[in-house]
């Protein structure tokens, strides 16, 4: 299935997909798939970053590659490495055909012997493909440097193989949480969202779009609640996907209100931190008041 030519089918098929991109996200990875250009998607954790690439994946029937960066991560995690334990018992192979008097053709950095990791994956994929890069920001400064020589050809040499190249680059979503600030050479070489909050008229629509069983008044009183949850000086405020989780939640244990006690028993869906639960605890007939 080709991508989208305009930014009303783009938001068309994501919605389908169960995924609502407003007209700006849209129009950023409009342009994106459309100039080959990576999108830098910035904002709190559980707005929707990582889900937008699953979205796009599944919807445009493209194999997803998910690079998930971690501190300390390096560039063999993330390109390819050498499949030691084969390349062992192709030596041992070889020492028994010499012995035999076998002449030994094979060779010990062939292709069978290359494990490739998500960037070298995505490369061979090309156009195929989906790369997410997640948390990009949790990475470090050396990591960060490689991952924009690698966006900006979308090729790498393999010593012992070779130059492997993209004809067409794969769609690629760079995530960031804001843990540290990320280098402008990464920032030009990429367009930008930033995907907030949504308005509790919106995140209902997330919510029901995500769980379309779930009753619509009771969503309706958990979005209020998550906004007033909000309001407050947290340490991880919730994000949608913890509406969403709490919805669900709900409406597995057959609530139908949002009661002070159902609102304590479930609050662990929400928060998730236990400085936050004991301030939020104390306010839970505030924060449910009128939800």
């Amino acid at each position: 299935m080709e991508y989208p030519q305009t930014v009303a089918e783009l938001t068309g098929a994501l919605r389908a997909g169960g995924y609502l991109a407003d007209r700006g996200l849209a129009t950023s990875l409009l342009v994106s798939l459309s100039l080959h250009r990576p999108v830098l998607l910035e904002g709190e954790v559980g707005v929707g970053k990582t889900e937008l690439a699953k979205a796009l994946a599944a919807v445009y029937d493209r194999r997803l590659i998910r690079l998930q960066c971690y501190e300390g991560i390096d560039t063999n995690q993330a390109l390819y490495e050498w499949d030691y334990a084969r390349q062992m018992l192709q030596i041992r192979a070889l020492s028994d055909r010499e012995a035999a008097g076998e002449q030994a053709v094979d060779k010990l950095f062939g292709p069978k012997f290359l494990l490739e990791r998500p960037l070298l994956a995505a490369i061979r994929a090309g156009d195929e493909a989906v790369l997410l890069i997640d948390e990009i920001d949790r990475a470090d400064d050396e990591f960060e440097a490689f991952l924009l020589e690698v966006l900006s050809d979308f090729q790498i040499t393999i010593p012992e193989i070779g130059t492997v190249a993209a004809t067409i680059p794969p769609a690629v979503i760079l995530t960031s949480n804001r843990t540290r600030e990320l280098h402008d050479a990464l920032r030009r070489r990429c367009l930008y969202h930033w995907i907030g909050y949504p308005s509790a008229a919106r995140e209902l629509e997330i919510v029901l779009t995500r769980e379309p069983a779930a009753a619509e008044a009771l969503a309706r009183k958990v979005v209020a609640a998550v906004h007033r949850l909000r309001e407050l000086d947290l340490t991880k405020p919730p994000g949608v996907a913890e509406t969403i989780d709490w919805v669900r939640t709900l409406g597995f244990l057959g609530e139908t209100e949002l009661t002070p006690d159902a609102a304590a028993d479930t609050i662990g869906a929400v928060v998730k931190d236990r400085d936050d639960l004991d301030l939020v605890r104390d306010r839970l007939a505030e924060i449910t008041s009128g939800a």
